[in-house]
C-alpha cells in the first residue's frame, strides 16, 4: 500500500475518494484549506492525517508544490488544479521523486463533438477557460510523463452528482426550480426541443476510478472517461425524473430567446454552457484498463442529489417527497 496525498481531499469526490482508501490500507494524507469537512462523515476519517493549506494562496508566492513534496508521497491526487501554471509548479516539486500523479480533468477538454461517443483519443476542441485550461494540464501532464518524469494519469469526470450539493438538472442548469416542475406536473421549458446532451456520474463512481488508477501501472501517459454508462438527453432526463413522482414531463420546447427570458440569463447561460458541448463520453478504454464498472447510472446518481437537496430545503417537490424513497 502508498502513502496517498489527496489534494482537495474534502470536495465532491474526496469526501467519497479518502474512506476508500482509508479501507484499501493506504496512508492518506488530506490537504484542503481547512474550512470545511467532507459531505459525509465517516469513521476512516479519523485514520487520516490532516493538511491545510490554501492552494491559491501558496501557489502564488511559488511554495505550495514544495509544500506537497515535503509530504513525501508516493501518489499524489491532485483534484482541484485548474491551470497550467499550477500543475507545472507541483510536477516540478515531485520531479527529484517521481511519485505517481493522478489528476483530476474533466469532458469538457472536448468541445462539440464530431463522432459520438467521443474517445480519449479524439483531437482536443476545448473551449472556455475551464476546459482549455484542463486541456492544456493533460498535455503538460503527458509530456512530463513521456520524458520520462513524473508518471501521471489523467482522469475526466463528466458532470458530477451526488448527496450534499446542487447537481445539473435535466434543464442544463442548477435552477431547483426544475425539480419543482417535474414533480408537480408543471411545464419545464427546454431549448433545442430538449434534445441537448448531459453525461452525469455519480462522485462514488469518480472516486472509484481514482482508486483504481493507483493500483494500474498499465494506466500510467493515459486519459480515461470516467462518467455513468450512458449519457443521456434533456428530455429523457426529465422523463426519467418525472416518473420518480409517478408523472410523465409537461415539456414545453422552446427557442432559445424565450428559454432565456423563462429561465433567466445566467441559468441559460449555464444550460447553453452544457447543451453545445452536449458529450457524449466512451468509458470503453477506462473499462478495459483501470477495470471501472460504474453502479451509477445517470438517473441514480441524480435521484440521490435530489433527495438529499429535499431532506435538506434546498429543493421543493411539494407533496411529492415520498416518492423519493421508494
Amino acid at each position: 500500500m502508498s502513502r496517498v496525498v489527496v489534494i482537495g481531499a474534502t470536495g465532491h469526490i474526496g469526501t467519497y475518494l479518502v474512506p476508500r482508501l482509508v479501507d484499501q490500507g493506504h496512508e492518506v494524507i488530506a490537504v484542503s484549506r481547512g474550512t470545511r469537512g467532507p459531505y459525509h462523515a465517516s469513521p476512516q476519517w479519523d485514520a487520516v492525517t490532516r493538511v491545510t493549506a490554501d492552494r491559491e494562496a501558496e501557489d502564488a508566492e511559488g511554495r505550495f508544490g514544495e509544500r506537497i513534496a515535503a509530504l513525501r508521497p508516493e501518489a499524489v491526487i491532485d483534484l482541484i488544479c485548474f491551470t497550467r501554471i499550477s500543475a507545472q509548479q507541483l510536477v516540478e516539486a515531485l520531479r527529484p521523486a517521481r511519485p505517481l500523479l493522478v489528476h483530476c480533468g474533466t469532458i469538457w477538454v472536448h468541445g462539440q463533438s464530431l463522432r459520438v461517443p467521443v474517445t480519449e483519443d479524439e483531437p482536443r476542441t476545448a473551449y472556455g477557460e475551464y476546459g482549455t485550461g484542463k486541456a492544456e494540464i493533460e498535455a503538460l501532464l503527458h509530456d512530463e510523463t513521456r520524458a520520462g518524469g513524473v508518471p501521471s494519469v489523467v482522469l475526466h469526470p463528466g458532470h458530477i452528482s451526488g448527496p450534499g450539493w446542487a447537481p445539473i438538472t435535466p434543464a442544463g442548469n442548477l435552477d431547483p426550480g426544475t425539480w419543482t416542475a417535474l414533480a408537480t406536473g408543471q411545464p419545464l421549458a427546454l431549448p433545442d426541443h430538449g434534445l441537448g446532451v448531459l453525461h452525469h456520474v455519480h462522485a462514488d463512481d469518480v472516486a472509484m476510478a481514482f482508486e483504481l488508477a493507483l493500483s494500474r501501472p498499465a494506466a500510467v501517459g493515459s486519459s480515461f472517461h470516467v462518467v455513468a454508462e450512458q449519457a443521456m438527453t434533456q428530455r429523457g432526463l426529465a422523463a426519467g425524473a418525472a416518473r420518480w413522482f409517478g408523472r410523465e414531463p409537461v415539456l414545453d420546447f422552446v427557442s432559445w430567446d424565450q428559454f432565456t427570458r423563462l429561465a433567466g440569463p445566467e441559468p441559460a447561460e449555464v444550460t447553453r454552457e452544457h447543451t453545445f458541448r452536449s458529450i457524449t463520453a466512451s468509458i470503453a478504454r477506462a473499462r478495459e484498463v483501470l477495470g471501472y464498472a460504474p453502479r451509477y447510472t445517470a438517473l441514480d446518481a441524480l435521484r440521490e442529489a435530489l433527495a438529499w437537496l429535499v431532506a435538506n430545503g434546498q429543493a421543493d417537490v411539494g407533496d411529492s417527497a415520498g416518492w423519493l424513497e421508494g
